[in-house]
């Protein structure tokens, strides 16, 4: 995901904070524990998954869309390359909700690697929510709350219809409180990862009271994102079936 760090542009995979937590692996916070993992996307396009799984990475989320206009070129070969490594693996889609509708996009992520099976192999779907990283005078996309809360409700029903399992979202506390309205809408029945990158998860976007995953370096032992579980190793294998 993209962050604040850097821009997310179509080759990047999810969010942005500061420019200044580029430089620095934060530690996870002390109790913090669960299976560790990552997600990558066209930038890094060269993954060694089994190199990865012997550093301590039981899953990994790879990039596959953005907006209806982008599939990334190495989504295959890093999907197969995570599952052939024996990681749980999962898609997430980039969203620009200016660019068209969420129907629409949920309809291209799932036809370009975002469906999902009850394979015990295969994460949920998810949906990355983060500053605009094209415009950054419309951090919100230029759309006003009751539209974002629409887009979204549109993109995770059409998921849910496509693939039988609702979108886990990928946003940061700051980008949801404010581009939403402080939305409690969907807390209840989408798993939140979790996008911090301080000493801790710290605040939760409005609604959620448990994160599932936590995002918290944006460099580490592990390629890409770092990224932990909230759970054991068999509640992870377990969210795979929902």
């Amino acid at each position: 995901m993209r962050r604040l760090r850097r821009t997310r542009s179509v080759l990047l995979g999810p969010a942005v904070l500061a420019v200044a937590a580029l430089c620095a692996t934060p530690a996870l916070a002390a109790g913090v524990e669960g299976p560790r993992g990552h997600d990558v996307s066209a930038h890094q396009e060269t993954v060694d998954f089994a190199a990865a799984r012997e550093k301590g990475a039981r899953f990994t989320y790879v990039k596959a869309t953005e907006s209806t206009t982008y599939r990334s070129p190495v989504f295959a070969k890093q999907y197969d390359g995570a599952a052939k490594a024996g990681l749980l693996r999962g898609a997430y889609h980039f969203a620009l909700p200016d660019r068209s509708s969420g129907t629409r996009q949920a309809a291209f992520f799932v036809r370009n690697g975002g469906d999902w099976r009850p394979d015990g192999r295969t994460l949920p779907p998810a949906l990355d929510l983060e500053t605009n990283p094209y415009d950054a005078r419309h951090k919100c996309y230029g759309i006003s709350k009751q539209k974002m809360r629409a887009w979204i409700s549109d993109f995770s029903d059409e998921t849910l219809r496509l693939t039988g399992r609702r979108p886990m979202i990928y946003t940061t506390a700051h980008w949801w409180n404010t581009c939403t309205g402080r939305s409690t809408a969907f807390a209840e029945t989408h798993p939140l990862w979790l996008a911090n990158w301080a000493d801790g998860p710290g605040e939760l976007p409005a609604g959620w009271t448990y994160w599932t995953l936590w995002q918290y370096a944006v460099k580490g032992p592990l390629p890409g994102d770092q990224n932990v579980f909230n759970g054991s190793a068999d509640d992870l294998e377990r969210f795979t079936d929902g």
